[in-house]
């Protein structure tokens, strides 16, 4: 008797153990969940919504293509057979299970601040919680010898630093948690710092002075966040900076472009406590320098009359101020202000341009369902008239941002 009851003892706690490493795991893979959305691992390695991160989606650089990888946890073209070392080496240090270093438009840089945590819990949801598929992957398309991987080990031994985030004593919690996911998963510096010559980030946390201080990439302009320019957000509040993140809109602007992307796939996910974080960190970074001032305005003055003393204003009646308004102001959540817009007054016209010529739609998320958009007007519009609607908006309202040359608009164009 005493043996069954032992028996049945040991079966109850088995059981009870296995119970409890299964909550571990559901617990694991519901923060490995949160955590990829953070990092947005999807718009990189999802190009079919219907087979989620099976890569293929191509990646442009000077040098070629290279295309995204299977993440599934299938066993022969994803990383079913990674070990949890394995995962958070290609993860922090951009080196694969075979050994082979990975390209940096992987943004494993940023990726290398992530916990021992983290990179943990995001093992347990790409094993466990996504779906094995076995769809191959491409080879790059960048030619040899430049395909080759070695160089990347100097690469990284010059501008990585694979060490995880290492919390400031001087600043909060909140600020710090901010830092981590600005730096790290939601590796902003990739778009928003400006790149060296061998296309390194120039910086990859705010002691350096050029990190998110703004970039131009692939056509489009990544706004500075920093304060480094006029065209930054001082003017903007933490309120401001949430709404954005999770709306993909606010006062100010509205998203577009590949920013437009990041919305509607991760930071509207964000938690409303991390969204207060990295609107603590970005705002941290201006903190004391002013905002730009704002000259005499009479622009308004013009387009309200109907008397417009340019070619610029008299393309802006015609074919923007019904939505936009003869201030420049638009109508909140609905059409972005241009007045101060970061878009416009960026160091570089790049957005603005892409914007005229092709149209854009604001991203349909969970707190703003309507997704309007812009027409294009580059068929409409040539060269020398979109130039000339560009530059107008630069130095209307009172603000004073380079003017935009007809060769600029033609290179966008092609």
């Amino acid at each position: 008797m005493k043996t069954v009851l032992l028996s049945l003892a040991l079966l109850l706690a088995m059981e009870s153990v296995q119970a409890d490493a299964a909550q571990d795991l559901d617990a694991a893979i519901a923060r490995g969940r949160y955590l990829a959305r953070l990092g947005d691992c999807a718009a990189c390695h999802t190009v079919d919504a219907k087979r989620p991160f099976t890569g293929g989606l191509a990646l442009q650089s000077p040098l070629g293509a290279m295309y995204s990888t299977n993440i599934t946890p299938d066993t022969r073209n994803g990383i079913g057979s990674y070990t949890l070392e394995q995962f958070g080496d290609a993860l922090r240090k951009g080196i694969a299970a075979d050994g082979r270093h990975l390209y940096p438009a992987m943004p494993y840089p940023s990726f290398s601040r992530l916990t021992d945590q983290d990179v943990g819990d995001l093992y347990a949801y790409f094993k466990h919680g996504v779906q094995a598929d076995p769809t191959e992957n491409q080879a790059s398309a960048i030619p040899w010898p430049l395909n080759m991987r070695w160089p990347l080990g100097i690469w990284n031994a010059l501008f990585t630093d694979a060490k995880p985030y290492q919390p400031v004593a001087a600043q909060t919690p909140e600020w710090n948690r901010g830092a981590y996911l600005v730096q790290g998963l939601g590796h902003c510096g990739t778009c928003h710092t400006p790149r060296g010559i061998a296309f390194q980030e120039k910086a990859l946390d705010q002691t350096g002075a050029a990190y998110l201080s703004g970039a131009k990439l692939a056509g489009w302009y990544a706004a500075d966040l920093a304060g480094a320019t006029d065209s930054s957000l001082q003017g903007w509040s933490e309120a401001d900076l949430v709404e954005f993140l999770k709306a993909g809109r606010n006062t100010h602007t509205a998203a577009f472009g590949p920013m437009g992307e990041a919305v509607a796939h991760s930071t509207q996910y964000f938690n409303d406590a991390d969204l207060k974080a990295v609107a603590v960190y970005l705002k941290s970074l201006s903190a004391g320098r002013e905002v730009a001032a704002v000259g005499s305005d009479s622009t308004t003055v013009k387009l309200v009359e109907g008397k417009p003393a340019s070619l610029g204003e008299e393309l802006y009646l015609d074919n923007c101020a019904a939505c936009h308004r003869s201030d420049g102001r638009g109508y909140r959540s609905t059409f972005p202000r241009l007045a101060g817009n970061s878009a416009v007054l960026g160091a570089s016209a790049d957005s603005l341009i892409r914007i005229i010529l092709n149209g854009s739609s604001v991203p349909v998320t969970q707190s703003a369902p309507t997704g309007l958009s812009m027409p294009a007007f580059g068929w409409r519009l040539d060269d020398a008239q979109v130039a000339e609607l560009a530059s107008f908006l630069r130095s209307a309202w009172g603000y004073q941002a380079a003017p935009v040359r007809a060769e600029e608009v033609a290179h966008l164009r092609r």
